[in-house]
Parts: structure tokens; C-alpha cells; sequence
């Protein structure tokens, strides 16, 4: 809560930096990325021009779009010493946000003079190799060799699976991916500006990024939203097991957001990219009870916290398409990493070329005037 000399705790409201990456509008419901309406680009573009869109403020042509994918597909592969890591860290039972933390040091290994541009391509291209191949090991198999004939998004899903995903759940996770590339000043987007704008590293920057995002007040579960479905189990239950919880003061999780007091835009994208791809390639069931749960939701939440507007937020959808692609629930935040260090990235060359250290002020309020005391005599 902000007080009447200006110091809030968790800088609500203050500015920190200018931008040309997305604009957030809580009230309207409104995600801009790179001057698209978010519904826009998301369930059109691919992931590698959203990229080059983030990176160089404007859209690829198809030469420029085709040498990224081919630069990206290259730089898939792992390098050894980042594997016995993962191999180690699975052995521990890490979990998989750890274990991306612990990899993402090693994201620079062999590329120690590369400019910041090719370092940046490589972050990217062996996030997505570190999230699938601990997938795998975690489940005592081996890694899957990265495929350079697939685009970024189809790889992620062959690498997990050892299959190669249909078209529909490709664009499924591409509209995903694009969909979470950015979201304003957020707080692993800062940490990762505050980190280069000391002239660090870009792995240090996306490495303190990934530590940010691994907080649960930040990276969230989207999983809790996806059990309430479950937990229903059949359309007619939906109102009955809904409004006992909120009778017991429970949370609903999926509905709600601190920013957006409307519909989370991101909500709309993802729910209508889920429907497409359960069309096409899914449980069709799953998705109908979903949307039964979330009609019910947000007419109980109006009910019993009038006022409120507790709307649907990005976790509720988010946990219903990562699903259906197959994903564990404890690879959704690691999933989202995987969309967003591209952003993280975005943001980094921004701050760079502002070339200013990011140095807020504090305020003492401490005791004053101590008296020194010898040890013998306190």
C-alpha cells in the first residue's frame, strides 16, 4: 500500500521504464505486443516471427524469417557439460523449474565471444532443448535429438515426445507461446533488466529471469485450475461443487487477476486457440466441461463477490491447452519460460540501449546513535 511520502513496497505505480514491447490495460482488457492487439498476432504469427518482431520492431520478410529458423534449429543442440548437469539434477529428483535454473548458467557454453544477438538465439534455441530433454530424464528415459527440419514449437513437442505433433497442436502451442512472449513490466522481466542494465550478460540476465519466474507469486500454478475441472467431472455437477467451495471460502482458481478487472485477453486467445485444437486433435469433452466450469464460475464469483468482476484469467485456459498437448502440469511453468525468454530477452536490448544503470532509492529507519559496547560487557 502506497503511503503519503511516496514509498510503496512493491513499487505499484511507479515508472521504471519506457517501452516498445507491449502495453497492458487492466481496465480495458487490453494486451498490445509490438503495436498488435494481442488476438492478432498471437493466433497468426509463428513463434520465430514473433521473435524477430520483439527483437527488431517490425515483422520478417520470408528470407529473414527462414535464416532465424534455420539459426535457431542449429543452435537446438545441448552442450555436453549442460547435460551431465541435468542428468545430476534429475538423479536428485529436482524439479523441473530448478532444473532450468540450474541449466540456464550453462546457456552460453561455447559461445563465450558471440555478439549479443547470436548469444540471444542461442538462449532461446536451448531453453526449449533444457525444458524437453529433463522432461525426458526425469522420466528415465534419454534425450530426444533436436529435429532442424521442425519450427521451433514443433521441435519442443517431438523432443518431449518423440513424435512429431500434428499441425493442430502446433499451432496450439505457437498461439501459446506468443500469447505469453511479453506482459509489461512483470517481475522476472525486471529482474532481467535491472541485472543487464549493470553491463552484465544476457545468460545472467535470462538466468536471474528464470530464478524470478520460479517464485510462486510470479510464475503461479496453472495447474490448480485444470484439477477444479477434473474434480467436477461431469457438466451437472459444475454448480454444486462450485459453490461449496466458495461456500467454504475457497479460491477459484483460473478467475481473477490483480491487473485485468475484466476478461484477461489472454484468457479469450488461449481459449479460443483450445478449442481449435481439441477440434481437430483432442478430447472435445474435456473442453465443453471446461467451458461449462468457467460459464459457472464467473456467474457464482458475480454472486457471491458482487462488484469484484472476477473475470477468467490466463492460468484457466493456459492449464486446459497445455493438457491437451499432453504436458504434465509441473511443465507449465517451464513451458511458459520457454515463450517468454524471448520477451526477456526483447526487453534486455532495450536496456541496453538506454546504457543507464537501474539504481532506486531507500530509506533508512533504523535506530540512531548507537553506543559501542565490548563484547566482554554486553
Amino acid at each position: 500500500m502506497s503511503t503519503n511520502n511516496g514509498y510503496d513496497p512493491g513499487l505499484a505505480g511507479v515508472l521504471a521504464a519506457e517501452t516498445h514491447l507491449s502495453h497492458v490495460d487492466g481496465l480495458k482488457g487490453e494486451l498490445i505486443i509490438a503495436g498488435f492487439p494481442l488476438a492478432r498476432l498471437a493466433a497468426n504469427a509463428t513463434f520465430e516471427e514473433t521473435v524477430f518482431l520483439l527483437w527488431h520492431g517490425r515483422l520478417p520478410t520470408q528470407t529473414e524469417l527462414d535464416d532465424l529458423k534455420q539459426e535457431l534449429a542449429g543452435l537446438r543442440p545441448l552442450p555436453e557439460a549442460t547435460l551431465n548437469l541435468l542428468h545430476s539434477a534429475a538423479q536428485a529428483h529436482t524439479t523441473p523449474m530448478d532444473a532450468l535454473r540450474m541449466a540456464a548458467a550453462t546457456l552460453d557454453l561455447g559461445i563465450e565471444a558471440a555478439d549479443n544477438l547470436t548469444t540471444a538465439k542461442t538462449i532461446v534455441a536451448r531453453v526449449a532443448s533444457i525444458v524437453a530433454s529433463y522432461h525426458r530424464l526425469r522420466l528415465g528415459e534419454e534425450p530426444i535429438a533436436p529435429d532442424p527440419a521442425l519450427s521451433h514449437a514443433a521441435n519442443f513437442l517431438y523432443m518431449l515426445t518423440g513424435t512429431p505433433p500434428s499441425d493442430a497442436r502446433v499451432r496450439g502451442l505457437e498461439t501459446y507461446l506468443n500469447t505469453v512472449v511479453d506482459h509489461g513490466l512483470n517481475a522476472s522481466t525486471f529482474a532481467a533488466r535491472v541485472i543487464v542494465a549493470t553491463q552484465s550478460d544476457l545468460v545472467s540476465a535470462i538466468t536471474g529471469a528464470i530464478g524470478a519466474l520460479k517464485g510462486p507469486l510470479h510464475g503461479g500454478a496453472p495447474g490448480p485450475a485444470l484439477d477444479t475441472v477434473f474434480e467436477i467431472g461431469t457438466a451437472d455437477r459444475a454448480e454444486a461443487v462450485l459453490q461449496a467451495k466458495l461456500d467454504a471460502g475457497e479460491r477459484l482458481m483460473g478467475f481473477g487477476h490483480r491487473v485485468y478487472k475484466v476478461r484477461d485477453p489472454r484468457a479469450e486467445v488461449l481459449g479460443a486457440a483450445a478449442e481449435k485444437m481439441f477440434q481437430a486433435d483432442g478430447d472435445m469433452a474435456l473442453y465443453e466441461l471446461a467451458k461449462t466450469v468457467e460459464e459457472t464460475a464467473v456467474r457464482l464469483l458475480a454472486i457471491h463477490k458482487p462488484g469484484r468482476n472476477l473475470q477468467t484469467n490466463v492460468e484457466f485456459y493456459t492449464a486446459l491447452l497445455l493438457h491437451g498437448l499432453g504436458l504434465n502440469t509441473d511443465l507449465f511453468t517451464p513451458t511458459f519460460a520457454v515463450g517468454r525468454t524471448a520477451g526477456w530477452l526483447a526487453h534486455c536490448f532495450e536496456q541496453i540501449q538506454y546504457g543507464r544503470l537501474i539504481r532506486p532509492q531507500s530509506r533508512y529507519i533504523g535506530v540512531m546513535d548507537r553506543e559501542w559496547v565490548p563484547v566482554a560487557e554486553r
